[in-house]
């Protein structure tokens, strides 16, 4: 079966794939086992009882049986691109990383995170945007605890990289969004927020991947139920008596991938009546679509300019390839 590299761009759009469609907000583990059950219904018609354990049991299914590409081409690629992926999650020891961000994220104990954060700066098979970004959330997590060890972990970041565009961005992101520069609650410090969290851990985590929640949600539960700060968005009416039935969301300046699904998330809500009578449609409109190294280039370019208006940032794909350069 050819290879991603060999195979070169994959095209994935919903309006012509069906299974992309059903399953681009869907996370790694369960993109995998609607792959396996999707191969399973077509195993079952083919009246074979070969092993479906792994993607590499799937990719080797469909060499051995031809006729499944015929019958499903749409799949055979999937089956490819998910295997890429899972190379890269285990190579680049992603979810390893990831379950450190998001206990960093969603309210860890200092020293534990501090601990795991200097381990995975002296795992090699980890890449160096990755140790970027978890000295970065860690500083913006930490920046007021007595005990952080922002400079240490810097200090940890340099002997791994020469890179000085990675190293400046830590110091970038403090200077852009630090807690001096934010206006809101970014980690949940309020009293609601708080309550949420202890309700959350008495019903226990459904997936430690997927525990943070952006702060877009907040502000959406906030328009829905009329309770914007009037101090952060001081040109909004008044609090509302009639229901809200849409929102728009512009983000100059990039919106990330985990905000557009937790907008469709919202969306889905809505459509399947989970979300209570106050939910609204909500669509979300951005400038360009961020990652960890686009929004790396993104601060880094502000912070070089002494923070020139945002307004005046383009999302360049060949800029955001100097990051790493």
């Amino acid at each position: 079966m050819e290879s991603v590299q060999d195979a070169g761009i994959v095209l994935l759009s919903p309006m012509q794939d069906t299974f992309y469609a059903k399953n681009m907000y869907a996370n790694f583990g369960e993109i995998g086992q609607n792959i396996k059950e999707l191969m399973t219904d077509f195993q079952r018609k083919a009246q074979t009882n070969q092993k479906l354990e792994s993607i590499a049991d799937m990719k080797n299914f469909v060499e051995q049986y031809p006729q499944f590409r015929k019958i499903s081409g749409t799949v055979s690629k999937h089956v490819m691109v998910v295997g890429e992926l899972s190379r890269i999650v285990s190579s680049n020891s992603l979810l390893e990383v990831s379950e450190v961000e998001q206990q960093v994220a969603c309210d860890g104990e200092h020293s534990h995170c501090l601990n795991d954060i200097r381990r995975l700066l002296q795992n090699q098979h980890i890449t160096d945007i990755d140790a970027c970004r978890l000295v970065m959330l860690y500083a913006l997590r930490f920046e007021t605890h007595t005990n952080n060890d922002i400079s240490g972990l810097v200090q940890l970041l340099k002997r791994r990289t020469s890179n000085t565009r990675l190293i400046s961005a830590v110091r970038a992101v403090l200077d852009f969004a630090g807690a001096s520069r934010r206006q809101n609650d970014l980690f949940g410090g309020s009293a609601m927020a708080m309550t949420k969290r202890i309700i959350k851990g008495l019903k226990g985590v459904e997936n430690i991947y997927t525990q943070h929640e952006p702060y877009l949600c907040q502000l959406i539960d906030s328009i829905a139920k009329g309770r914007l700060s009037e101090t952060a968005y001081p040109h909004v009416t008044a609090a509302h008596s009639n229901r809200i039935d849409n929102v728009i969301v512009f983000i100059i300046g990039g919106a990330t991938y985990e905000e557009s699904r937790a907008v469709y998330s919202a969306n889905e809500r809505k459509r399947t009546g989970s979300g209570g009578g106050n939910s609204p449609a909500v669509l979300l409109l951005s400038t360009c679509m961020l990652n960890a190294k686009r929004f790396g280039f993104f601060i880094y370019f502000m912070h070089s300019f002494e923070f020139c208006s945002v307004s005046s940032f383009v999302c360049n794909s060949k800029l955001f390839s100097n990051l790493q350069n």
